[in-house]
Order: structure tokens, then C-alpha cells, then sequence
């Protein structure tokens, strides 16, 4: 059934962008496309990865793509919203806080789905597998580092959850947290021992010796970075959405039809392109609305007023 359901999302998708493709008018107002790449990793990876969407959104936009690595999730949301970027994947929370600052700056196009037909990942908190911490009770006292205060998994959704499981401040229960500067940065840091845990995202699902099919551990796997018997598992979120690929609203409808319909056919026409860009193994791109990220824009805006 998804096979079906997908082939007929990949026809719409050619209709809209064969539709698209006869109207040029926007290409006067949009002379070059700009990707935001949200910070998390080495910008020389970012690039390498991301390079080859370029290239393929270039032969099929006609226009050139340029690609701005941040170095924080900051800068790739201030840039949709100040009209210097078009397009991004972004983490659910990251979404958030830009709706938060202007609901109609940017649109959903779609999100990734997972290699077990689920639309969502999780927050892992980890330590050092020769550390004597086994679970979160053994926590109390020690330090944690966050990845980025703009993202779901490594800050967001754990604060809120950890808050309400501990039933009491952060600040009360860990001896110290901070920020890591990144998924990526935050598990170096605890492999060196500057903290005592960190928090990133994974899909939950598949060979856990890879760093499961898809996320930061499986990206630094693949990197020769890590190696996951250096590190154990020990507090897991709820399942969380995976976040959107967003192009700016004010753009027009024309390229955005364009680009959506290029896109849902990436996995299709290139999938090692795919794979690159979405850090592991997934089944596609699947259409989702702002009604999928209601829940995570309620949580950001509780955790922004003191509420969890």
C-alpha cells in the first residue's frame, strides 16, 4: 500500500513540476536559490553532503543553488526569516521558534519517514560506556550537555520530558548543563570527559552497531567518528516528529510547486543523494502541514514561558 500511496505522490509531484517548469516569470524575481544547512556538524561535511542537492536542484530549477552552512540552528532560522534563505531542513523545534516569531513566514513541504514507515525519531541521552552511570537516577549531580538551545532532540523535547519525569528544575536535579556547540561537537565533548552525558537524535530503529538506520550516530559512524561500543544508551523521549523541509511562503507559488515536486522525487531518481542529505537510511519523503508540528510548537511555547 505505501508503494502505491508513494508512486502516486511521485506522479502528482512530476505533474506540479512539469506545470511549473513552463512558467519562468519567477526566475526574474528569484535569480538564485539559497539552502540553509542547519549546525550540528564540521561545515566541510555539511557541504560535501549537501552538494550533490544542489546539483540537482540546479538542473532543475534553472537557476543557480547556493548552499549556507550555519553555525548554529540560529542562524539557518534568522536567515528564513530576514528573506536571505529560501529553503531548509529544519528540526521540529526550530520550526517552532521561527512560527513562534512569524506564523506565516515559512511552509512545510515535507518531512522524511522512517525505514519502519513511522514519521518521528528520538532524543537519546548517552553516556561513556566505561562510565559507571547505567541509567538516569545515576544522573543526579552530574553534568550534561544539550547540542543547540533551537533543537528538538538535543534540547527542546529532553527538557521538557526530563522536567516532567524528574518533576523538578533541570538545574536542581544535574550538577551542570550547557551546550555542546552541536549534535556532533556535544558527543565529542563527552568522549573527552568535559561532560558526564549529552543528548542527540537517532531514529530509534535498526542496527544499533551502526548507530541505528538514521541520525547524528549513525552520521558519525559513517565518519569513522564514533564507534558505539564507546558510549551506552541510557534515557530514550518519546517518539518526536521528524522535522520539516520548509521553503519561504512569500515565494512564488510557481517555484515552490517546482521544488516540492523535484524533491519527493530525490529518493526516486538519486538515492545515495538522499541518504546523504538525510544522515542514514529512510523511505522517502512524505507531505506534512503545520498540523503535524501543532504538539512541539505548544511544547516550545510552554517551555518558553516557565510551564512543562
Amino acid at each position: 500500500m505505501f508503494k502505491t500511496t508513494l508512486a502516486a505522490l511521485i506522479m502528482g509531484a512530476t505533474a506540479l513540476s512539469s506545470t511549473a517548469a513552463m512558467a519562468q516569470d519567477w526566475r526574474d524575481d528569484v535569480p538564485v536559490f539559497r539552502i540553509g544547512l542547519l549546525g550540528g556538524e564540521n561545515e566541510a561535511d555539511r557541504l560535501r553532503e549537501y552538494s550533490c542537492q544542489q546539483d540537482y536542484l540546479e538542473d532543475r530549477l534553472g537557476v543557480p543553488v547556493e548552499l549556507f552552512p550555519a553555525s548554529d540552528y540560529a542562524g539557518v532560522m534568522q536567515g528564513l526569516l530576514a528573506g536571505q534563505l529560501e529553503y531548509a531542513g529544519l528540526g521540529s523545534a526550530a520550526f517552532a521558534g521561527i512560527y513562534l516569531q512569524e506564523a506565516d513566514a515559512v511552509e512545510p513541504l515535507f518531512t522524511n519517514m522512517q525505514i519502519d514507515g513511522s514519521l518521528g525519531y528520538y532524543a537519546a541521552m548517552y553516556v561513556r560506556a566505561d562510565s559507571d552511570i547505567e541509567s538516569l537516577e545515576d544522573m543526579e549531580g552530574r553534568t550534561l550537555a544539550f547540542a543547540d538551545p533551537n533543537s528538538t532532540s538535543g534540547y527542546l523535547v529532553p527538557s521538557f520530558e526530563l522536567g516532567q519525569e524528574l518533576d523538578m528544575e533541570l538545574d536542581d536535579y544535574f550538577g551542570q548543563t550547557g551546550f555542546g556547540g552541536g549534535h556532533e561537537q556535544a558527543v565529542v565533548a563527552v568522549l573527552n570527559g568535559q561532560y558526564d552525558a549529552g543528548v542527540t537524535w537517532t531514529s530509534g530503529v535498526g542496527d544499533v552497531n551502526m548507530g541505528y538506520s538514521r541520525g547524528n550516530l549513525r552520521s558519525m559512524v559513517e565518519k569513522d567518528m564514533l564507534d558505539m561500543s564507546d558510549i551506552r544508551i541510557i534515557w530514550m523521549s518519546n517518539l518526536i516528529t521528524n522535522g520539516p523541509n520548509v521553503i519561504r511562503s512569500d515565494l512564488p507559488q510557481e517555484l515552490k510547486d517546482q521544488v516540492a515536486g523535484a524533491m519527493l522525487r530525490l529518493p526516486v531518481e538519486d538515492p545515495e543523494c538522499y541518504e546523504a542529505i538525510a544522515q542514514g537510511e529512510a523511505m522517502g519523503y512524505w507531505p506534512v502541514g503545520l498540523d503535524f508540528y501543532m504538539p512541539i510548537i505548544e511544547m516550545r511555547r510552554a517551555l518558553a514561558g516557565g510551564d512543562r
